[in-house]
């Protein structure tokens, strides 16, 4: 009996299915952290962000940069530190994701 466990197989002792896995995992990574994404700038401090609305309830936000570096909310946010309460967007960048949406600049899957 091993001791050592693993969420999922390696396949070590099968090369051709460990590289089909390898190959389902980047495919995969890709279509979840890239595929459907939208750049978009925010209309009051024009940071740049890519965005993906899975539905109407699910949004991905990637920044492209620091967004404590150009958006003044993240910026305040920052100064204080990880204080609690502490939201997960800025509320200019809602409204403007919001626009996107409503316009159909930003496609809902």
């Amino acid at each position: 009996m091993s001791s050592s466990w693993a969420k999922a197989p390696d396949f070590a002792d099968q090369p051709a299915r460990r590289a089909e896995v390898q190959s389902q995992t980047v495919a995969d990574r890709k279509r979840y952290l890239e595929d459907g994404l939208t750049p978009l700038n925010c209309h009051t401090c024009h940071s740049r962000v890519l965005v993906r609305k899975a539905s109407s309830h699910q949004t991905s936000v990637q920044w492209t940069d620091n967004p404590a570096a150009h958006c003044p909310v993240y910026a305040e946010l920052a100064a204080k530190g990880n204080a609690p309460g502490r939201p997960d967007s800025c509320p200019h960048l809602e409204k403007t994701i919001k626009w996107a949406v409503d316009e159909g600049v930003i496609e809902v899957r």
